[in-house]
């Protein structure tokens, strides 16, 4: 696994609506982008990173807000916002087809790039093309998700005073929290996080990014049917021990989207590709293989 100082050391930075976002890009072959979730970031996928890249062109921004990339105060964070990052990216680097394998806040950017992509299907116009998506735990069923303690607090009406307020200790507690009982993070992963999180100011944005949580219910229409009506195959692997959207999530996702593929890796929580990067790959390797 690329050690955080690894990882920031091989990013490079591109220019959004003139703040600096950070990715990371390495590998040949089809190119994949990989989506991470809040409140973390583009190191997430550090543990399936080495075997992706053997097979893809592998592509992972922080998304604006969150690691490496800016946190700018005065800033109207939503997840189509996300969404327009990654396009821009990705048109930046000359992609014009891609798969997407996202996480948990990264589900939900990735339904949103879906849905644009069935919408210029339909009318027959030019963008990017998503080959298949491949959902890892997060609240893709709007109203389904169960925020821990900690996330309804930061959206509430002192969510800027209990972002300033929170320490590593706090955050330590409620992030082991969502991690299965035999597949805790390491003090010293727990101090990464921590760290991708105190980076450019991020507490004083959490309460800012976590709007994502209203936006969600707002756009719940456009984004489920995005699940249930896409024309690329589309997989959720799931940890079931995670208390936000573990073995609910994917009950529900299996009884309204059709023809639902559904993975679950038992005894995991709700970063799989932490917990059990084997497991994850070995799923996301099989999913692959339907779309050749």
């Amino acid at each position: 696994m690329t050690s955080l100082d690894a990882w920031c050391a091989k990013g490079k930075h591109f220019d959004y609506r003139g703040y600096p976002i950070f990715y990371v890009e390495e590998g040949s072959g089809e190119p994949l982008v990989c989506i991470h979730g809040f409140p973390t970031a583009s190191w997430d996928w550090a543990w399936v990173w080495p075997e992706l890249t053997k097979r893809f062109r592998v592509i992972a921004p922080d998304m604006i807000g969150f690691g490496f990339s800016a946190k700018p105060r005065a800033y109207e964070y939503s997840l189509r916002d996300q969404a327009t990052l990654h396009e821009q990216l990705l048109a930046d680097l000359g992609v014009n087809a891609a798969i997407i394998l996202a996480h948990d806040y990264g589900d939900t950017v990735a339904q949103e790039l879906l849905a644009r992509f069935e919408e210029r299907n339909a009318a027959g116009a030019d963008g990017l093309r998503i080959r298949g998506v491949c959902f890892l735990n997060g609240g893709i069923i709007p109203g389904e998700h169960r925020p821990r303690p900690m996330q309804k607090l930061l959206a509430g009406p002192f969510g800027a005073l209990i972002g300033r307020l929170t320490n590593e200790r706090t955050f330590n507690r409620s992030f082991s929290e969502i991690f299965g009982p035999n597949t805790q993070p390491s003090r010293e992963e727990l101090a990464q996080f921590w760290r991708l999180i105190e980076h450019n100011g991020g507490r004083y944005v959490l309460h800012k990014v976590i709007r994502y949580m209203r936006e969600r219910m707002q756009y719940r229409d456009r984004w489920v049917h995005a699940l249930q009506a896409a024309s690329v195959p589309r997989r959720f692997v799931n940890g079931p021990e995670d208390p936000v959207s573990g073995r609910h999530m994917a009950e529900t996702y299996a009884r309204i989207v059709p023809d639902a593929d559904v993975v679950l890796i038992e005894g995991i929580g709700h970063y799989p590709q932490v917990e059990a990067p084997e497991q994850v790959l070995e799923a996301f390797d099989s999913f692959v293989t339907t779309l050749r």
